[in-house]
């Protein structure tokens, strides 16, 4: 597809002012999450998978193991359909009705892909690794031939998708705006804590800097 051009199973037909077609938009909101949630059917049965991802350029890989139904499935060339989700807030309004919550989303339909060759593969694990937390793959021990065998990586090309967003405060009827009830947004992030060690970390191993706050 070309960005900025949505297709008819693209386009935002609901609040379609909240769609957002721009490259610059996915990318970015895609940069700034690790998990998403795949979408298929099997045998007329619907399966959503939440599973960790990476984006290079114009591609997203998605891995696991080698006996993974749903990448099997994938790799076989069923059609997909890739979500991901980043809350930022609820929307605390003075009516049930006009509750909501501020987001930034993007859904990515197409066919993926399996990566064979063991060096675009183990590239692909790095895109993966660095995208959940960057700085990782240099420390750790990279894997082996067996390893790369047991696993699959499939990609994705990012060529139909769009991106819905919300922000701002509740939006209320306004005979409403007058009730004496709080209204507005709680924020919500994800923030990683304090590291905790596993107990049979080797001598003298130091926290990163990369986990340090």
């Amino acid at each position: 597809m070309a960005f900025d051009s949505p297709t008819s199973r693209t386009r935002v037909n609901r609040l379609p002012k909240r769609g957002d077609y721009s490259q610059k938009t996915i990318y970015a909101i895609l940069d700034a999450g690790f998990l998403c949630h795949a979408g298929f059917v099997v045998d007329g049965q619907p399966y959503v998978i939440p599973t960790g991802y990476g984006r290079a350029g114009d591609t997203l890989y998605l891995h696991g193991s080698a006996a993974s139904r749903m990448l099997r499935t994938l790799a076989g060339g069923v059609d997909v359909c890739v979500t991901v989700t980043l809350l930022d807030g609820i929307v605390l309004a003075r009516s049930a009705f006009h509750h909501s919550m501020n987001y930034r989303s993007v859904v990515m339909l197409g066919k993926a892909s399996a990566v064979e060759a063991d060096a675009e593969k183990a590239a692909a694990l790095r895109v993966i690794s660095e995208q959940i937390v960057r700085g990782r793959w240099d420390d750790v021990r990279k894997p082996t031939a067996q390893e790369l065998k047991a696993t699959a990586v499939l990609k994705l090309p990012i060529e139909e998708a769009s991106a819905k967003i919300r922000t701002g405060p509740p939006l209320d009827d306004e005979e409403d705006y007058a009730l004496n009830v709080w209204a507005g947004v709680l924020p919500l992030a994800i923030r990683a804590g304090e590291p905790v060690a596993d107990p049979r970390l080797a001598p003298g191993a130091k926290v990163p800097k990369y986990l340090m706050k």
